[in-house]
């Protein structure tokens, strides 16, 4: 992100703008939006300016730019239309210390002014940094007909009543409150009666809410998928926005952690494979404390919460404590990893059955049915498998298994940096020490990379 987008507070502050041209006009039309004191510097302005100027909505010198007309500037629009104008003026500007717009010139400007949907005070700004102006006014096409112009109407109400709302309680209590304000009661009075029946229906639905009874804490256990964000399920995308504390796996990336409330409290209780861990005990502990505390805790796992993340353990605890819970599925990362090599994990003639299975368990490496592993057509799907290569390899070879038999280790699936290890159960561990991966990777015992998915997935890197 090369520009960081802000609301500048204007209200009462100089805006200067040289240039009096198509320029200045498509500038000025959006800076006369705002309560900003609004001066043009142009020798021979359009008569647009000169009738907003007689209007007094802004003030015009017919004349050029001086160093002296920046002193107390907020911001400087350089619309000359003339790149030695353009020039002299973002000069001025810089030494005045005033932050400059030369119009269309991405890189001469300090500052870019967004594509604006107008709802005021609700105000969305839509920026592409300069690279497709076209895009930022097809999202703004597209946000002017899916936002409500009552929604201004709905937001100057709201604002007006803040105070009175803070007689409840700040966090989840006041969130509900404003939502169903905005949902339901806001737009149902304005329909039927206009400003004043939404008035009546905001203290209505502030003395419903106070005496409401506090809900009790709740726990969602969710699955964050296997780390693109665009495999996020809608249901774990709508807990993501409802969650006032959010406990996170290591596994669970940046990306995704981005799409909670940004008042939400992020804990990570990461666990790392032979590395450090929180204690499950401290976890358990964690989600209770909060829950009740009344909070709407997400418990946010990487993959599917059901697989391998010992669900059960904290379902127990919350229980336990009397709090209500409830589970949202993810996509495991076996599911993503056979996506990224272009195979079924079941097919009609060679397997009818997947084992999902873990390389290491609390006492060690896992045991398992090899003999039944070892029959040729077995697909299964190895998670925590990395350090468990030659354990695997040695018992399923033992019980029969061929040396030829395909193993695919996928690292990092379904993410940018996902690398994907054709190899097979006879060159398997040697295989892993060359490639050394370093991220969490799945083993797919039983398959091999379909040709096609080398041409899927070109971005990312195949080492056979």
């Amino acid at each position: 992100m090369r520009h960081f987008p802000i609301f500048l507070a204007l209200q009462g502050r100089r805006v200067v703008l040289s240039g009096g041209g198509g320029a200045a006009l498509a500038k000025l039309r959006l800076l006369m939006k705002t309560e900003a004191r609004i001066e043009v510097f142009a020798a021979d302005p359009a008569p647009e300016i000169e009738a907003w100027a007689a209007a007094r909505r802004l003030t015009l010198h017919r004349r050029a730019l001086q160093a002296a007309d920046l002193q107390g500037a907020a911001l400087a629009y350089a619309a000359d239309e003339d790149a030695r104008g353009d020039a002299r003026t973002a000069a001025l500007a810089r030494t005045a210390g005033v932050l400059v717009n030369v119009v269309d010139d991405l890189d001469a400007s300090q500052f870019l002014t967004p594509a604006i949907v107008d709802r005021d005070p609700v105000t969305v700004a839509i920026g592409t940094e300069g690279a497709a102006p076209v895009l930022a006014r097809a999202i703004k096409a597209d946000l002017e007909a899916r936002l409500s112009p009552r929604l201004g109407a709905l937001a100057r109400l709201a604002q007006g009543f803040r105070g009175r709302a803070a007689a409840l309680p700040q966090g989840r209590r006041r969130r509900a409150f404003w939502s169903a304000w905005f949902d339901r009661a806001g737009p149902q009075a304005l329909d039927a009666g206009g400003p004043a029946a939404a008035e009546t229906a905001l203290e209505a639905l502030l003395a419903a809410h106070l005496d409401a009874a506090p809900q009790p804490g709740h726990v969602i256990f969710a699955g964050a998928g296997p780390g693109d964000p665009d495999l996020l399920t809608l249901k774990a995308r709508k807990a993501l926005d409802r969650a006032d504390v959010v406990l996170h796996d290591r596994l669970v990336p940046p990306a995704i952690l981005d799409l909670a409330r940004r008042e939400a409290t992020l804990i990570d209780v990461g666990k790392q494979g032979f590395g450090p861990a929180l204690p499950q005990a401290e976890i358990n502990a964690l989600l209770v404390r909060h829950g009740q505390a009344g909070a709407q805790v997400l418990r946010l796992k990487g993959g599917d919460p059901a697989v391998f993340a010992r669900l059960d353990e904290e379902i127990d605890a919350v229980a336990e404590a009397g709090l209500g819970w409830e589970i949202v599925p993810g996509i495991t990362a076996a599911s993503a990893a056979a996506a990224s090599i272009g195979q079924a994990l079941t097919r009609r003639g060679r397997n009818a059955g997947l084992r999902v299975l873990t390389g290491h368990d609390m006492a060690g490496f896992a045991e398992q049915d090899w003999h039944a592993l070892a029959t040729p057509g077995t697909v299964a799907a190895i998670y925590m498998g990395k350090r468990a290569a030659r354990f695997l390899q040695g018992r399923l070879m033992m019980h029969g298994a061929s040396e030829a038999t395909p193993v695919t280790v996928v690292e990092n699936a379904s993410r940018p940096d996902e690398r994907v290890l054709a190899s097979s159960l006879g060159r398997l561990s040697r295989d892993l020490e060359d490639a050394r991966p370093e991220g969490p990777a799945i083993l797919l015992y039983g398959l091999a990379p379909r040709a096609a998915a080398a041409v899927l997935s070109l971005p990312r890197q195949e080492v056979s």
